[in-house]
């Protein structure tokens, strides 16, 4: 999906109303019934049977879009108030419109354009499921003053008790770069419009702008074909995934669907194998095979009962011997895709292992974590792979590739990206906040779903079975992979918001993806 900068959305909205002829307010109603269906689509997650919101508006059009919203919520079943950071005589224009419309529709207004009534407002805060920011929006530059301020000051001390979306982009955040150059709304979700804003990717806003959103408001698609992108980043959503599944035809079998050889697992490390083989037989693989050492066949089985799982001859440290993978050598080309790499051990061996399936696997490879880590003295020998590679670092794994520590990755994602694709020739999944995929040819991805709750031990080995599955259903690799992040993201949302980022866990992750798979495909 295309990002666009801040000028470059108001062009397309100034020729939707004027060549398209669809008047402005009607675009605001647009834009908050679609902040109204994301947020009751969040609160059903989260189990809130009559949700409350209170929507924050400012004096411009995205206090309009808050206006909007605020009717769109009363009629899908919340408790809606509507504050105004300023007064009521401040606003004009369409937002006008739609400020009548929620006094039409006997929503409370009430206007705050003090410092005491924010202060007062901080001292008393109101009980609240939701508060949606619509205080400014693209047009905004500079640090936010007076009551919107004091309003961002109050979201963000009342966030410890009420879930906060924004419209269009936090508060405070520049649309254009991303930076906060003062006050701004950190959000659980922001709603974008039409199309996503370039400061909602950027390295600077990744801690306020949660998970990101878009809103279809009814943009022509070629007035969006006809615009130049403003860089050669690309957003991956959903919208472009969902002709990636095609319908099963009701005569398939399980062998339709693909084969995955996993190969990986160490003593004190069969849980990562285990989650890699789950997390595959979720992404609707036909079948799934695990090569793993002797000693943690049992774990491995228990673990994910739809996979065949074989045994292999282990080290002294429990880990597969190069030479547990001869026997399967000649089978290789039997298989539609191979994982190796979860919990697979940086024993001398494993190198040697990974290094024979780069020379001998006929088939679309992944790479994953200790597949990586024993590559790091030698990364250009990925280039000499008989098939296609995907890699699937985090960034201390890229630090160890590219000779960097992860602090030089991290500022740097999409450079770092590019030049481990370069490197290596593999197709590049920088795993993290705001995950970039990368081919060698130098296109660039950005997924924007995904939550803290999925920082822990195990969601790396849930992304490398989900996007390994799907590589094996013969899914092109950059759709396999842009698919592949998103839906992991898309899941640990879902587990986040049905219990909580805190207490979530990798296997969570995987429990969702189901229901992740819905946003794609219908069947």
């Amino acid at each position: 999906m295309k990002i666009v900068t801040a000028s470059q959305m108001r062009q397309l909205d100034r020729r939707t109303i004027e060549e398209a002829g669809i008047p402005g307010h009607d675009l605001m109603d647009r834009a908050g019934r679609g902040v109204a269906d994301v947020t009751r689509y969040f609160a059903d997650l989260a189990g809130m049977n009559t949700p409350s919101a209170i929507l924050l508006a400012g004096r411009g059009n995205n206090g309009g879009d808050a206006f909007a919203a605020a009717r769109h919520l009363k009629d899908q079943g919340f408790e809606v108030m509507v504050w105004i950071a300023g007064a009521e005589n401040q606003i004009t224009g369409d937002a006008l419109k739609h400020l009548g419309n929620v006094h039409a529709d006997g929503i409370s207004v009430e206007e705050f354009p003090s410092r005491e009534d924010w202060d007062d407002n901080l001292a008393h805060p109101a009980g609240a499921d939701f508060l949606i920011d619509g205080l400014l929006g693209t047009g905004s530059h500079g640090a936010p003053r007076g009551p919107v301020a004091w309003a961002i000051q109050y979201i963000n001390a009342a966030a410890n008790d009420a879930f906060v979306v924004s419209i269009d982009i936090p508060s405070g955040i520049n649309s254009d770069t991303g930076i906060a150059e003062g006050d701004a709304v950190n959000a659980d979700v922001t709603v974008t419009l039409g199309l996503p804003k370039t400061g909602l990717t950027a390295a600077a806003a990744l801690e306020f702008v949660g998970t990101v959103e878009v809103s279809d408001i009814g943009i022509p698609p070629a007035y969006v074909d006809a615009l130049k992108p403003a860089s050669d980043l690309q957003m991956i959503y959903s919208t472009e995934l969902r002709r990636l599944l095609p319908r099963r035809a009701r005569g398939s079998h399980k062998g339709t669907y693909g084969h995955l050889l996993v190969i990986g697992g160490s003593r004190g490390f069969a849980g990562a194998a285990g989650l890699a083989c789950r997390a595959a037989t979720r992404a609707g693989v036909g079948l799934t095979t695990a090569l793993v050492p002797s000693s943690i066949l049992p774990v491995v089985a228990g673990a994910s009962l739809e996979t065949m799982v074989h045994a292999g001859a282990e080290t002294d440290a429990g880990s597969l011997t190069a030479a547990a993978l001869d026997a399967w050598l000649p089978r290789l080309a039997t298989f539609d895709s191979v994982l190796v790499g979860p919990g697979l051990g940086t024993h001398p061996e494993s190198g040697a292992l990974v290094r024979s399936l780069i020379a001998k696997c006929p088939v679309p490879l992944v790479l994953d974590a200790d597949a990586l880590n024993v590559l790091a003295d030698d990364p250009k020998l990925i280039r000499t792979a008989r098939s296609t590679v995907i890699v699937t670092p985090h960034p201390g794994e890229m630090g160890r590739l590219l000779g960097r520590d992860a602090a030089m990755v991290q500022a740097d994602r999409i450079g770092s990206a590019r030049a481990a694709a370069a490197l290596t020739g593999a197709l590049v999944v920088l795993k993290g906040a705001g995950t970039i995929v990368t081919t060698r040819e130098g296109s660039a991805f950005i997924n924007m779903t995904g939550n803290p709750g999925m920082a822990r031990g195990g969601s790396g080995d849930v992304l490398a079975g989900l996007l390994a599955g799907l590589l094996a259903q013969g899914i092109a690799p950059l759709d396999a992979a842009r698919a592949g992040v998103f839906l992991h993201g898309r899941a640990g949302d879902m587990a986040a918001w049905r219990s909580s980022q805190s207490g979530m866990v990798a296997g969570d992750i995987i429990g969702e993806i189901p229901y992740a798979f819905r946003e794609l495909v219908l069947r």
